[in-house]
């Protein structure tokens, strides 16, 4: 069978096992509801907020989709899918470099494809995905950098680092370690005058037609520019009472990688220094496939131990931390074809059923028995206590989302009667609602999404508490039966 066929074959696997129960399931957090809302408003022409999480290029992707269809399940999907994309491209340019034959490509595509975390993001809504297909265009396009020093080379790395900005803000973490990759070159090639120019050029050509765009339709040139002001200096505290972006924490991602992928892929990350050590270690300057992608996994994880966690701070490099691995299981186990498709394939079910464990168990949703109840009760206005899990099933404009409940009585002025005390104030810890949580409920439903462990690490970032405490708080939320109370404030 040849190498194309055995990708198909493996991606259409993949592909199963991102989609399978997705019908059933709520966009799974706060961002990705707002971002399905965000992309309808700029699909109509309404920019004010394209600007959200400074990834305007997300937002322009999929506006037109939303000229045909609001139903987020179809961009659900279609993010999905994006994300396999990204496996299989990713895929390729391993299996080229490495010289992998068609069934070991097959297998690299299965063992990186069912990597949990990379299976969890794949189903939501917001920039992960396309991330993932960008940074797949930056690595084949740097890696081509190093090993031809020319000017088009180089603009053409720029050019995808440019496109990764545009589609997510995150991507500003591949600047520090490209300056690493350039110090290792000590080429000069970035530094001449006209090459350097024309990268300025390159990176800064968006943020000079959207700030032209933004003129145009009454908002400040430097829109996009202050999200970034924002994120690394916020003016206050989240409703979290997180403030700043610096926690250091370096067993944070340790833990996470021992409890949620493939044991095979921590032990790799041990290993591979040892293993691979000429080619770590030798003749610098010369580019080789192991080194290069050790740099991008050893210097992400450093940087983002610096940094607040959560489980997407590594999300561009989980792929590479599988592929790192499955080339050194193949170096280990001399290629014998048996035993590297005995351990991958084994390492593969265990992960398929960490993915059974941590993502599908906690399908399907009850928002639209929420939906189905308020229906049939006249469609009445609801406020929800910081989740917007509701709002893609009923009218829009319908659902208020507050993050204290001292903003009631002038909600309920306003004609609102009726409360869904949404869990998802235990994801994200604000804790502003004891008074309401005393009150009668109405009707309740479980909503096992909120007591998912992987949901609860997602948002560490928001509420700046480490690894166990924040699986302390999902323990906590678990023991509670019922995730959704309707609440009568007549």
């Amino acid at each position: 069978m040849n190498k194309p066929l055995w990708l198909l074959l493996a991606l259409l696997m993949v592909a199963g096992v991102r989609l399978h129960g997705l019908a059933a399931a709520a966009l799974p957090d706060y961002d990705s509801v707002r971002n399905w809302q965000i992309v309808q408003e700029v699909a109509v022409g309404d920019l004010r907020n394209l600007y959200h999480h400074g990834s305007p290029g997300f937002s322009l992707l999929y506006a037109p989709v939303a000229w045909f269809t609001t139903d987020f399940h179809v961009f659900q999907y279609l993010n999905a899918l994006v994300g396999v994309v990204a496996v299989g491209w990713l895929t390729l340019f391993i299996s080229r470099e490495a010289r992998l034959a068609g069934y070991e490509a097959g297998l690299l595509v299965l063992f990186i494809g069912v990597s949990t975390f990379l299976t969890f993001s794949g189903r939501d809504f917001t920039m992960g995905s396309w991330g993932l297909v960008v940074f797949t265009g930056l690595l084949q396009a740097y890696y081509e950098r190093l090993r031809q020093a020319t000017p088009r080379s180089l603009l053409r790395a720029a050019v995808w680092v440019t496109i990764g900005l545009c589609i997510n803000y995150k991507f500003l973490l591949t600047l520090p370690i490209l300056a690493v990759f350039e110090l290792l070159q000590q080429d000069g090639l970035l530094l001449r005058p006209r090459n350097l120019l024309r990268v300025l050029a390159i990176l800064a050509t968006p943020y000079v037609v959207l700030a032209a765009v933004s003129l145009a339709v009454g908002l400040p040139w430097y829109r996009w520019l202050a999200v970034y002001y924002n994120i690394v200096r916020p003016g206050a505290p989240n409703a979290a009472g997180r403030q700043g972006m610096a926690h250091l924490d370096a067993l944070y991602y340790l833990k996470f990688l021992r409890d949620f992928e493939s044991p095979l892929v921590l032990l790799g990350l041990v290993a591979v220094p040892l293993l691979w050590r000429r080619a770590l270690f030798q003749k610098l300057k010369q580019p080789n496939l192991v080194r290069y992608l050790a740099i991008w996994v050893y210097c992400f994880l450093v940087g983002m131990s610096l940094l607040l966690k959560a489980p997407r701070g590594l999300l561009l490099i989980y792929g590479l931390l599988y592929a790192l691995t499955f080339l050194s299981l193949r170096q280990v186990l001399d290629r014998r074809w048996w035993a590297l498709s005995l351990v991958v394939l084994v390492a593969v079910g265990f992960n398929l059923g960490h993915i059974q464990r941590e993502i599908y168990a906690y399908t399907p949703s009850h928002y639209p028995e929420v939906a189905a109840w308020l229906r049939k009760h006249g469609s009445p206005p609801v406020i929800s206590t910081v989740g917007q899990g509701l709002v893609p099933y009923v009218v829009p404009g319908s659902v208020a989302v507050i993050t204290d409940e001292h903003t009631l009585p002038a909600l309920r002025r306003q004609g609102y009667r009726y409360v869904l005390l949404d869990d998802y104030w235990r994801v994200t810890n604000v804790l502003n609602f004891d008074s309401l949580r005393q009150l009668p409920v109405v009707a309740a439903w479980p909503e096992p999404l909120l007591t998912a462990p992987l949901l609860f690490l997602e948002h560490s970032e928001y509420t700046s508490l480490g690894y166990d405490e924040t699986l302390a708080l999902q323990r906590a939320a678990r023991r509670d039966s019922l995730q959704l109370r309707l609440i009568s404030i007549n």
